[in-house]
């Protein structure tokens, strides 16, 4: 409540005995109403537009004609306002009270919607009206509107740049101070989410609102500050369909994920875990964003073809035949046949076919040695081989992460890529990497066996293992984290 107590303090001045003899003259200001209710309007209509829903121009249309309502929609970004330049522009043109008001009905009449989510909507609202009213005292500080009426730049610019500071830096400090009153957080979380909010769209939308203010006032009014608009208004409605269809990606292969974690109860969480991983490695690597993300779906996907095998060989805490073997072998086959018609995951594709190959050739279901192996199945199979290792299986209780590490070092330049091995070791160095823990009575009949040692899973002795050429001299090939 701390917060719409403190947004309600910020209207204050607009009352009309507000007015405090000795105050700066600007904060009780004359309002000029006409200008607060359209630019507050025209956020709400913006903000609208980069959420990818219906603007309330359109709502209002459809009603005066009489036609039906669209279909609800669920925000592109919920909960996060994404479209500043019409706000910004009230910060510069406003008295700091009237530009609290612009930012409080978008956030109140948008957003989350349905039960619960009032005080959420009126958290939104009150922290937007905080910034706005911070951010326009500091410009009016600075003498920022007599600049700006004088088109006095760049003179004009230093109390815009500082408008834009205090904007991100009371934002920031909202968030934080929420985060450690519902989540326990640290006092650093402060910091963290000012810089965070203080990013280069929050500086291009600045120059769009400057440039909006600028337009407003001069000879042609609003409506050449509504066609300067134009440009981000087109961007913000791009950028919206680009976050619905990577939400829709994700949808997608979450709910893969979930078919097959269904059938192994052992391995719940396990195709998360290698994402998390494969990303870990790729970052340690240096590799670019878009990969992340294909590589992380791989990682997540990579045992989907599981749903082609038989449940009773998933689950099975024995030997199996040389039959069961080669149908549990051939899973990286029938995940690559589900998921190649999914034109997003592009290089994923391969990542997921290949992630049992191994480095001298012994691996399936190709055979592929050293660099033929694709980069993505590489670090999938150091990522997927590491948490297997450090996960409870049906055959296997987890092990420490420093025994998976000395394991995976072990089998480094055989079946794992050493590149890929040192980028995950370097960077489980700054990451607290939890094994999971299942309770006593789950893994009490779960057999505890040291890693290089093979699981019980494997062909019973004296038989030969399908799809692997028997090293010199005899024995079998230890296989780190293989399933």
């Amino acid at each position: 409540m701390v917060v719409p107590v403190a947004a309600l303090c910020c209207l204050v001045p607009l009352l009309p005995a507000a007015a405090a003899p000795g105050g700066p003259h600007w904060l009780g200001a004359p309002v000029d109403w006409p200008k607060v209710a359209l630019l507050a309007f025209l956020h709400g209509c913006w903000e609208s537009l980069a959420q990818g829903l219906p603007t309330p121009c359109l709502v209002l249309v459809r009603r005066l004609l009489r036609r039906p309502a669209l279909p609800e929609r669920t925000p592109a970004r919920p909960g996060v306002n994404t479209f500043f330049p019409v706000l910004f522009a009230g910060v510069l043109m406003l008295p700091p009270a009237a530009a609290a008001l612009v930012a409080a009905p978008a956030a109140l009449l948008g957003g989350p919607s349905g039960r619960g989510c009032r005080p959420r909507q009126l958290f939104n609202g009150s922290q937007l009206a905080l910034c706005a009213f911070a951010s326009s005292v500091a410009f009016h500080l600075l003498h920022g509107p007599q600049l700006l009426l004088g088109s006095r730049f760049p003179a004009a610019l230093l109390p815009g740049f500082a408008a834009v500071a205090v904007f991100c830096l009371v934002n920031g400090v909202v968030v934080g101070v929420m985060l450690m009153l519902s989540e326990g957080r640290r006092p650093g979380v402060l910091l963290s989410g000012a810089h965070a909010s203080c990013g280069l769209p929050v500086l291009v939308h600045a120059a769009g609102g400057l440039m909006v203010a600028v337009l407003w006032q001069g000879p042609y009014g609003a409506f050449a500050a509504l066609l300067a608009l134009l440009p981000l208004s087109i961007s913000a409605w791009v950028f919206a369909q680009g976050q619905r269809e990577r939400d829709a990606h994700q949808a997608t292969v979450q709910s893969l994920v979930q078919a097959v974690e269904i059938k192994d109860s052992y391995t719940r969480g396990h195709s998360e875990r290698v994402g998390r991983a494969s990303v870990l490695i790729a970052t340690q690597l240096g590799m670019e964003a878009e990969r992340l993300r294909t590589l992380r779906f791989a990682g997540i996907l990579h045992d989907v073809g599981k749903l082609g095998v038989a449940t009773e060989l998933l689950r099975r805490n024995g030997p199996l035949t040389e039959a069961e073997r080669r149908a549990v072998e051939i899973h990286p086959v029938y995940g690559y046949e589900l998921v190649r018609g999914i034109d997003f995951l592009g290089e994923a594709h391969a990542g997921i076919l290949h992630h049992h190959e191994r480095l001298d050739g012994r691996g399936y279901p190709s055979g592929l040695a050293g660099e033929q192996i694709p980069e993505f199945a590489r670090i999938i199979s150091v990522a997927d081989a590491f948490d297997s290792m450090t996960s409870t299986r049906s055959y296997r209780r987890g092990r420490p992460v420093g025994e998976a590490v000395a394991e995976l070092e072990r089998c480094s330049g055989s079946q794992f890529d050493p590149v890929m091995v040192r980028a995950l070791i370097d960077a489980l160095a700054g990451y607290d990497w939890q094994p999971v823990v299942h309770s006593e009575d789950s893994i009490e009949a779960v057999p505890d066996i040291p890693l290089g040692v093979p699981e019980p899973v494997r062909a019973a002795p004296g038989q030969a293992v399908p799809g692997r050429v028997p090293p010199q001299g005899g024995g079998t090939v230890p296989a780190a984290g293989q399933p």
